[in-house]
């Protein structure tokens, strides 16, 4: 009888350490440079503004026929799921189109998908040149505007971004998993 009370009390202490002690699978660990770039509202936001939050990001413009589309309507669907599940969470999207995407262009485009503006950052105020080497550097994809064409060429997917400024984990913005993601942001918060 105290084998089994003993075998219980250790299975039980195993379950409970290993609950508090959950991490990111697999993190990418990709520390991002510093950048202060131009908002929908004409404000200037860098990674400065952006430490201790948690955050998504993803590359878009708004001109695109194509992966834009589905994936505005994902992440303004993800960020109603984070707000349900009270997860304080920004967004931040880099245009892949700077010379046309003004903070009023993409304050309007973002309004069209009914984005919450107060927690979700468009960014925009540098040359295709900056975009594509950042995007490159930092987030290992690509947000290039070849001169004569009028679609960008950018990746699809969507970037966590922890408090520290690394980007920890990317998902498949077309086709996100949604609770994956919620998953990963919660052990994110948890670690404040």
């Amino acid at each position: 009888m105290k084998k089994n009370v003993w075998l219980f009390s250790l299975l039980l202490f195993t379950l409970i350490l290993s609950g508090c002690g959950q991490s990111i699978q697999d993190p990418l660990n990709w520390e991002l440079e510093e950048f202060t770039f131009t908002n929908q509202e004409n404000e200037q936001i860098g990674l400065a503004d952006l430490k201790g939050e948690v955050w998504l990001a993803d590359f878009v413009f708004t001109n695109c026929t194509t992966v834009c589309l589905p994936m505005m309507a994902n992440m303004t669907d993800l960020q109603e799921q984070l707000k349900q599940e009270g997860l304080d969470v920004k967004i931040v999207s880099f245009t892949a189109d700077p010379a046309f995407d003004t903070p009023e262009v993409l304050k309007s485009y973002a309004q069209n998908y009914g984005a919450d503006l107060t927690s979700w950052h468009l960014l925009t105020g540098y040359s295709s040149e900056t975009i594509d080497k950042f995007a490159i550097e930092n987030f290992k994809t690509i947000a290039r505007k070849p001169e004569d064409q009028d679609q960008a060429m950018h990746g699809t997917s969507f970037f966590l971004v922890d408090q520290n400024g690394v980007v920890m984990k990317d998902y498949n913005g077309l086709k996100p998993p949604v609770d994956d993601i919620i998953s990963d942001i919660k052990i994110l918060a948890a670690e404040e």
